[in-house]
């Protein structure tokens, strides 16, 4: 019997927390904006809100990850313990850090918390395993750039390391996130938490004069008109363009077989129907690794039906066969569904649900119904707007629809098949 790895989900509010946990996720990961590097969409910098996620997950058995991974210039190396203690006092499970001047202090200053290290100190190899192993490190997160050899070597290198891989979400132009361009497109440094995602602005290329050294092309991004940047590149290419996201969920069973403790979802700005559809997706993977059962494809198409830049398994594989190519393109696009509302509310006397629209669907649609417990799909025959009156259509974002819904539970997400 395989080890059954751990399912790690972001969280950017307690709304988000509660959802992963209810769709199969083990533990969550969440910062505070000073330390961690998500400012935005992030209501853990409230104390409140804060303690109540970590005592929701240890009330539900679950764990609660605080990311404590910035790059810190000398003015939070001043503040960190003190500002950090009273969250210490919370009882995370661990904290995920970066700096080793922070992760000094912090073993100083708290010998017995968990420290993990972030994808940010860029682990490549066992040695570097090793070494954080001597200073106290329980987890590493590797570098997302590793092969599946690489990351069997790290494991062979250092057996008593845990180590942690993402396996789903955004993946940065720079070297596992250590980027600059956010910093010299908008001033707002990502190495501090407050990426502006300038990677992935929507740019047109427009022709320029040419210069001594050859032709010059500038780019314009579409929120900043009349603005030209020149597009600068060198041997290797140009690197201003973004990447495709990862989706490694067709690697879930080799990964266990490696002895990965940990597989991470990246997200934590994204929405709740995010988490319950990665969740869920990764769950199932994992339960049939360790039963030996193989991947059901149809996991790959309810990963499409997320908003995403095209999909990559990154650099866990250097080339694919055609065999390989010719089955991920015929089931990623079976099933696909599009997000289309959030049951907010239950009238179980009516057997009906309040939905607050995010997208478009109508009577006659078929619709999946995104539950813990399962999914179901069913086409839908009637609907009322909050007056009751009866409607054919729920134009999208900003309105509030009853249909017929008897769920089970209260986290309840509603997608439309397209």
């Amino acid at each position: 019997m395989m080890k059954i790895p751990e399912l790690l989900a972001p969280a950017g509010s307690l709304n988000m927390l509660q959802t992963a946990f209810h769709f199969g996720a083990d533990a969550i990961y969440a910062g505070q904006p000073r330390y961690s590097l998500r400012v935005r969409n992030n209501d853990f910098g409230k104390m409140e809100v804060l303690k109540e996620g970590i005592d929701t997950a240890h009330a539900l058995g679950k764990k609660f990850y605080l990311v404590s991974n910035v790059l810190p210039h000398g003015g939070k190396t001043r503040t960190y313990i003190r500002d950090m203690s009273s969250v210490v006092d919370l009882k995370p499970d661990a904290l995920i850090m970066s700096d080793p001047g922070l992760i000094m202090m912090a073993r100083e200053a708290w010998p017995d918390m968990p420290i993990h290290l972030s994808v940010q100190a860029n682990t490549v190899n066992g040695a570097a395993a090793k070494f954080w192993r001597s200073v106290g490190i329980s987890r590493v997160i590797l570098s997302r750039e590793l092969s599946f050899d690489e990351i069997e070597e790290v494991r062979q290198d250092c057996p008593e390391m845990e180590l942690e891989v993402f396996v789903h979400g955004a993946l940065c132009m720079a070297y596992s996130g250590r980027c600059l361009l956010s910093g010299y497109m908008s001033h707002r440094d990502p190495n501090q938490g407050a990426c502006t995602n300038a990677c992935r602005w929507d740019y047109k290329v427009l022709p320029a004069e040419e210069a001594a050294s050859g032709d010059v092309f500038l780019l314009e991004e579409s929120g900043k008109p009349g603005e030209l940047m020149p597009i600068e590149e060198d041997e290797h290419g140009t690197y201003i363009m973004n990447s495709k996201d990862l989706r490694a969920i067709e690697h879930i069973e080799r990964l266990t077989k490696m002895g990965v403790d940990s597989f991470k979802i990246e997200g934590r700005t994204k929405s709740p129907y995010y988490v319950a559809r990665t969740s869920q997706a990764y769950r199932t993977a994992i339960d049939d690794a360790v039963a030996g059962r193989p991947l059901n494809p149809a996991l790959l198409g309810n990963l499409e039906g997320l908003a995403n830049r095209g999909y990559t398994d990154g650099f866990y594989e250097r080339h694919h066969d055609k065999e390989y190519q010719l089955y991920m393109r015929g089931h990623s696009l079976s099933g696909r569904s599009m997000y289309v509302g959030e049951v907010i509310e239950v009238d179980r006397a009516l057997g009906r649900v309040k939905i607050d629209v995010k997208n478009r669907f109508a009577v006659g649609d078929k619709l999946e119904i995104l539950e813990p417990t399962g999914n179901q799909d069913m086409t839908l025959e009637a609907m009322w707007n909050t007056k009751g009156e009866p409607i054919e259509v729920a134009p999208g974002s900003g309105h509030f629809v009853w249909i017929e819904l008897k769920p089970e539970g209260d986290k309840v997400f509603i997608a439309r098949y397209i």
